[in-house]
C-alpha cells in the first residue's frame, strides 16, 4: 500500500477516533440541537458570515466521514439560517461532502476491489458507464436509502466525479427541502422518524419511481422516432422472419417454432453456414484424417515397426470431408426444419422497412412478407487483406479451400490464429511445406505465452516454418513463381509457394440485406444493445454478423436470447450473458479455454492463483503415448472459486466441459476435488489439479496440531 494512502486513513482514522472518544455525538441529537437553538441563533447574529462557514464545514466533514449526525445538521440549517439558506447551504455541503467520501472510496478501495472481483463487477461497471448517473438520480430522490453508503459504493464504480456530485446535488434537493422546512418548526418536531412519516416514504418512494417510468417514455419517444418514417402494418404474417441458416440462425427459427410462432428462415446459400459447410465440420474431419497419420509416423512409440506406413490420395481424404458433411447435413436440412414447424425459404432477403422483409427465391420470384420481429443472423465470412498482388497470384481461404483435390507441395498460410493453425498442422501432416506467416510475435496471441510456445515448438518439430514477427508485404510472380515478399527485422525475406492460404481472420456480412437502406446501425458488425437490439427494437441481430465472439458455440447461444426477446419483448426480455464463454483450438497439443488466462489477469489488473497440473504426469495420459500438456486454473487469492481455465493437451475441448459447469454454477476446486473421476481416464487430471490447489491451501497450522496429536496416541 502506498505512503499517501497510508496517510489519508490514518487522517480518517483518527478523525472518527476523535469524534467518538470526544463523544461529539452528544452534540448531533434532537434534544441538544433544541437546547442549543437560542443560542446559536443569537451567535448567527452576531456572526452571519462566520456561522455559515462553520456550520458549512462541519456538514462537509460529517459527510464526508461517513459520521451519523448529517439529518440533525440539515434540521439546524433550517432551524438557524431557515428555509432558502439553510437549502442552499445543507444542499452544498451535503453534495460536497458525499463526494469527496466518493473520491476517498475510490482512492482507498477501488484497485482492491478491482483486483479481487474484477471479472465479476465488469458487466456493472458497464452498466455505469451508460446509465450510471441515472440510477445515481433515483437513489438520491428516495431517503430511505443510506446515503453514506451510496457515496461509498458509487466510489468503487467508473462513474466521474463531476457526474456524482451534479447528479447527488439535483437528485438530494427534494429530501434536502423536507428536512430544512422541518427545521424551520424545530420546537414541533418531537423525533426524527416522525419527519419522515410512511405517507412521506412513500412519496418519496413513488418520486424514485419516476425517473425509470420516464427512462420508458424516453425509450418510447426515442424508438417512435426511429420508426416515424415508416408506416406500422396493422397485421403481420409472421411473428418472426429469421435471416440466415448458420448456427444462430437455425437456433433462433428452432426456439420460435417450440414455442408455436409463426417464423419464416430465409437462406440464399445453404442450412447449416460456415460451421457445416466450409468451417467446424470440414476442418474436424480434415484434422482427424490428419491425426491418423500423424499416429502412424509416430509408430514406433506404439510398438509397431518403423516400416510402417499409410497410401493415401490426397483428393480421397478430401473426398472423405465431404462425406462427413453430407452426412451430418440433415441434421440441418430443410426437410428437419420445416418439419419442426419452421417456414424455410432458399433465397435471399433485404429488410425493405422495420417490419417487412422482400424477399427473391433462387428462380427469380420476389415476395414481400410482414412480421413482427426480425433476427439477421447473416454470419461472417473470410477476411482478405488488400496486400498487393494477392488476386494475382490467386489464394484459397477457409470458404474454397474445401474444393481442393490436389495436396500444393509448398503452401503459405497467412495467419497464426485458430484457423490458421489447424489448417497449418492439418495440410503439413499430409505432407505439404507449411510456410505460416504471422506479423505478431507469437501464435494464438489470446492465450498464454507459454501455450503459444508449446504449439509453435510441435509445429516446428513436425516441420512447419513457423516465421513469427513476419509482415505481408507483397505477392509477386517471378520466372513462373509465386513468392511471398515478407518484411522481417527491417529487411524483406522471399518466401516461394504453389498456394497461399488466408486466415487472418473474419468480417461480418453486413452488406446485402437492406441494412444501410433503412438506417440500421453497423460498425464492423451489426450495433446491438445488452438484449441482442439494433436501433430498431423490433430488430435483432445473433451469431457472428453480431459478435463479439466469432464461435459457433456463441452464436447459438445468442440465438436463444434474440429469439425469446424478439417473441416476448415488451413482455419479458433477458439480457444476453456472456460471463462464461469457452473455446478450443484443435491443433496438437489441443487448447482450450474458459474466463480468464494469465495474460488478461495482469492486463486488467485482476490478482489471482495459480494452481497447475502438468499431463505428463498422468496415467492415461502415458499409457496413450500423450503425456505432454498441463491445466492451469487461476482462482481467487485464498478461495477456491475459478475465474479461468486453460487445458493443453490431449482431447482439452472435452476436458474443458467440467470447468465450463463449475465457473457457470459457482462449483469451486474443492467439489472438483471431491467428486469421484473414473480411473484410468484423462478426466482425472481435473481432480488431480484441484488437489494441487488443496496442498497449497493447506492449514499447516492446524496440521501441526493433528501430527502432535497422533505422536500423543503412539504415546510419545
Amino acid at each position: 500500500m502506498s505512503l499517501r494512502k497510508l496517510l489519508v486513513i490514518a487522517a480518517i482514522g483518527l478523525a472518527i477516533a476523535a469524534y467518538f472518544t470526544l463523544d461529539l455525538g452528544r452534540f448531533f441529537s434532537l434534544d441538544a440541537l433544541k437546547a442549543q437553538q437560542a443560542g446559536i441563533e443569537a451567535y448567527r447574529a452576531a456572526n452571519p458570515w462566520l456561522t455559515a462557514a462553520i456550520f458549512f464545514g462541519v456538514y462537509v466533514a460529517v459527510t464526508a466521514l461517513s459520521l451519523p449526525g448529517a439529518a440533525i445538521m440539515t434540521l439546524a440549517g433550517g432551524a438557524v439560517f431557515g428555509l432558502l439558506w439553510g437549502t442552499v447551504l445543507v444542499s452544498f455541503a451535503s453534495s460536497l461532502g458525499a463526494t469527496l467520501a466518493f473520491l476517498a472510496a475510490r482512492f482507498l478501495l477501488r484497485d482492491w476491489v478491482k483486483a479481487r472481483f474484477g471479472a465479476r463487477l465488469a458487466a456493472i461497471d458497464r452498466g455505469v458507464e451508460k446509465d450510471g448517473g441515472f440510477y445515481l438520480f433515483t437513489l438520491r430522490l428516495v431517503p430511505a436509502f443510506p446515503f453514506f453508503m451510496i457515496n461509498l459504493v458509487m466510489g468503487l464504480t467508473p462513474m466521474r466525479a463531476w457526474t456524482f456530485y451534479w447528479v447527488s446535488q439535483v437528485g438530494m434537493l427534494a429530501g434536502t427541502l423536507v428536512f430544512v422546512n422541518a427545521g424551520t418548526q424545530l420546537a414541533g418536531i418531537r423525533s426524527l422518524s416522525g419527519i419522515l412519516s410512511p405517507a412521506l416514504i412513500g412519496s418519496f418512494a413513488l418520486l424514485g419511481i419516476f425517473p425509470l417510468i420516464a427512462k420508458k417514455i424516453v425509450d418510447g419517444v426515442k424508438a417512435k422516432q426511429v420508426y416515424a418514417r415508416w408506416t406500422r402494418p396493422a397485421t403481420f404474417d409472421r411473428n418472426i422472419i429469421v435471416i440466415g441458416g448458420g448456427s444462430a440462425g437455425l437456433v433462433t427459427a428452432y426456439i420460435a417454432a417450440a414455442v408455436k410462432a409463426k417464423v419464416t428462415l430465409i437462406e440464399k446459400h445453404k442450412l447449416g453456414g460456415d460451421c457445416l459447410n466450409t468451417g467446424c465440420v470440414p476442418s474436424k474431419a480434415l484434422i482427424r484424417s490428419a491425426k491418423f497419420l500423424s499416429h502412424i509416423a509416430r509408430a514406433e512409440e506404439f510398438g509397431f515397426r518403423r516400416t510402417t506406413s499409410a497410401d493415401f490420395q490426397f483428393s480421397e481424404v478430401m473426398e472423405r470431408v465431404q462425406r462427413v458433411v453430407t452426412t451430418v447435413e440433415p441434421h440441418d436440412s430443410v426437410e428437419r426444419y420445416t418439419g419442426l414447424g419452421v417456414d424455410v425459404i432458399e433465397g435471399s432477403a433485404k429488410i425493405v422497412s422495420p417490419w417487412e422483409v422482400e424477399l427473391t427465391r433462387h428462380n427469380g420470384a420476389t415476395e414481400r412478407m410482414s412480421t413482427r420481429s426480425i433476427v439477421i443472423a447473416a454470419g461472417a465470412r473470410p477476411f482478405v487483406p488488400p496486400i498487393p498482388g494477392i488476386e494475382e497470384v490467386g489464394y484459397l481461404t477457409s470458404d474454397n479451400v474445401w474444393e481442393l483435390r490436389e495436396l500444393p507441395k509448398r503452401l503459405v498460410v497467412l495467419g497464426g490464429g485458430p484457423i490458421g493453425c489447424e489448417l497449418t498442422q492439418s495440410f503439413a501432416r499430409f505432407g505439404a511445406r507449411v510456410s505460416q506467416v504471422e506479423m505478431l510475435p507469437r501464435l494464438m496471441i489470446r492465450e498464454d505465452p507459454e501455450v503459444s510456445e508449446l504449439v509453435a515448438a510441435r509445429f516446428r518439430n513436425e516441420g512447419i516454418d513457423v516465421l513469427l514477427n513476419h509482415k505481408a508485404m507483397r505477392f509477386v510472380v517471378e520466372n513462373g513463381e509465386k513468392a511471398l515478399i515478407a518484411e522481417h527485422e527491417g529487411r524483406e525475406v522471399r518466401i516461394p509457394f504453389d498456394a497461399v492460404l488466408v486466415a487472418v481472420g473474419r468480417v461480418a456480412n453486413l452488406k446485402g440485406y437492406g441494412l444501410e437502406d433503412i438506417g440500421v446501425s453497423t460498425t464492423r458488425t451489426v450495433d446491438t444493445n445488452d438484449f441482442l437490439q439494433t436501433n430498431y427494437p423490433n430488430i435483432y441481430a445473433a451469431g457472428d454478423v453480431a459478435g463479439p465472439y466469432q464461435f459457433t458455440h456463441t452464436a447459438a447461444h445468442q440465438a436463444w436470447y434474440a429469439a425469446v426477446n424478439a417473441l416476448f419483448d415488451p413482455f419479458k426480455k433477458f439480457r444476453a450473458d456472456y460471463s462464461v464463454i469457452p473455446w478450443a483450438t484443435f491443433v496438437e497439443p489441443e487448447v482450450a479455454r474458459v474466463g480468464l488466462n494469465e495474460t488478461e489477469a495482469k492486463e486488467k489488473g485482476i490478482a489471482y492463483e495459480v494452481a497447475r497440473y502438468d499431463i505428463d504426469d498422468l496415467d492415461r495420459a502415458i499409457a496413450d503415448s500423450e503425456a505432454h500438456g498441463f491445466i492451469k486454473v487461476l482462482t481467487v487469492p485464498g478461495k477456491d472459486r475459478i475465474l479461468g481455465v486453460t487445458i493443453v493437451g490431449e482431447h482439452a475441448g472435452d476436458l474443458i466441459a467440467e470447468y465450463v459447469l463449475a465457473m457457470k454454477h459457482g462449483i469451486g476446486l474443492n467439489k472438483i476435488l471431491g467428486t469421484i473421476h473414473i480411473y484410468p481416464t484423462l478426466a482425472e487430471a481435473n481432480k488431480y489439479v484441484a488437489g494441487v490447489w488443496k496442498k497449497a491451501h493447506a492449514p499447516e497450522g492446524l496440521l501441526r496440531w493433528v501430527a502432535r496429536f497422533h505422536a500423543w496416541r503412539r504415546g510419545e
